[in-house]
């Protein structure tokens, strides 16, 4: 028999439910493998460091795999927030915007099975960006959340609607802006993509 591989999307699937209009989700505490940024998206920044995302992500997978720890690779997420911190950033150069790149990981996944994936890929020559990949513990709480269709740029017109949901609620947005990909650019045209939207809010 085969080692079970663990699936965090399907364990936490209340989670990233896709829901066409605006729904209040509770999210767990999660650890994740990230790495900051700031810059256009899909700019030369933001691709190195998405690179030495996926390189360590990837490596360390393959490291726990062969200890018996097998796991799928869980979605690419992201925050995003302006020069002024949260809120409505989208009216800034998209060059003053910045990130955080994120993995969901296994909370069997230590800080030294990090290490030791940043060391392998430091000796097959991956870039610089390797070593700014950390693993952190993100806890967002009560959320907003919907899925967006098309392409990012016309996010406003979904982010819209959660603003108009929060109102009626009596809730307030309460950290940064969050994004889950569920399709990758490279292969899905701009009118395909599926994101998840969410916002921590409060009362």
């Amino acid at each position: 028999m085969g080692t079970r591989k663990i699936d965090l999307h399907k364990i936490h699937k209340l989670e990233y439910i896709t829901p066409k209009d605006p729904v209040l989700v509770e999210t767990s505490p999660g650890s994740y493998l990230s790495i900051d940024g700031m810059g256009e998206p899909g700019g030369e920044e933001f691709t190195r460091r998405l690179g030495a995302l996926y390189a360590v992500a990837h490596t360390m997978k393959m490291s726990k795999k062969n200890t018996g720890e097998d796991y799928v690779v869980s979605k690419l997420e992201a925050l995003w927030w302006g020069v002024t911190g949260p809120g409505d950033f989208s009216a800034e150069p998209k060059s003053d915007w910045s990130w955080k790149l994120m993995i969901r990981t296994p909370e069997f996944v230590t800080d030294n099975d990090l290490q030791d994936a940043i060391y392998v890929c430091q000796k097959k020559g991956k870039t610089p960006e390797i070593a700014k990949v950390r693993l952190e513990a993100i806890h967002e709480g009560l959320c907003v959340q919907i899925l967006h269709e098309g392409p990012y740029t016309e996010e406003n017109r979904t982010i819209a609607r959660m603003n108009d949901f929060v109102e009626k609620k009596g809730l307030y947005f309460h950290g940064l802006h969050h994004e889950i990909y569920l399709s990758d650019p490279n292969r899905v045209p701009p009118e395909r993509l599926r994101t998840i939207l969410r916002m921590p809010v409060v009362e």
